[in-house]
């Protein structure tokens, strides 16, 4: 899957807080064989092909000139706002092998939920080697297949499309069934009842003398 985006040149003439204030979002883009470019981009637009292709599907920037493959490499977050404020896109050679990094989508019901068994999910991502073409946008880890307290899924479990190398031990355990988790019990003190007729005691005097 690839997505589109569109993107300019960026000039100098604008600051980065001009340009975010202005609802755009400065980036750069870079790769082996092509030189660091700053680029513009719509911040909506980004937010929603990113919220689709996080860092795993090659999107393709358009307007600059000839399109682009590109994976987004890093994302600068506000630290108070929240929200992108910069991205880094790295610009593929579709002829080359790359090495990515796929999220894991865990999928189905394991029966073992219904005795009280806790999916522990130990891996959420796995990382990859194969051509840009081939890149998966994610992986899909069917845990009904776990069925028992103990039952274990390894990276040599996973349904890996064809092209794609794991570059994760197969051994590697990705989910497992744990015990369920043990309800603490909270001691009850005793009440004192002693005390209780002592106030009680103490509120009738003061009654008694009030009137």
């Amino acid at each position: 899957m690839t997505l589109t985006l569109a993107a300019e040149k960026r000039g100098n003439e604008k600051s980065a807080h001009v340009l975010r204030a202005a609802g755009m979002l400065p980036g750069v883009v870079y790769g082996p064989t092509r030189e660091p470019l700053s680029i513009t981009l719509t911040k909506k637009e980004f937010d929603k092909v990113f919220k689709t292709a996080g860092e795993s599907t090659i999107i393709e920037l358009t307007g600059l000139g000839t399109p682009v493959s590109v994976l987004v490499k890093e994302v600068d977050f506000a630290p108070t706002k929240g929200g992108v404020r910069h991205v880094d896109f790295y610009a593929l050679e579709m002829n080359k092998e790359i090495t990515a990094t796929v999220p894991l989508h865990f999928i189905g019901e394991s029966p073992a939920e219904k005795a009280g068994g806790v999916v522990n999910r130990v891996l959420h991502e796995i990382e990859v080697t194969c051509m840009p073409v081939n890149l998966p946008s994610h992986i899909d880890v069917d845990i009904s297949t776990l069925e028992n307290i103990g039952d274990q899924f390894h990276i040599s479990d996973l349904a890996i499309p064809k092209g794609v190398a794991v570059d994760t031990g197969a051994e590697e355990v990705v989910v497992v069934i744990g015990e369920p988790a043990e309800e603490e019990e909270v001691p009850v003190e005793p009440v004192d009842m002693s005390a209780i007729e002592v106030e009680k005691k103490g509120k009738t005097e003061e009654e008694t003398t009030a009137e």
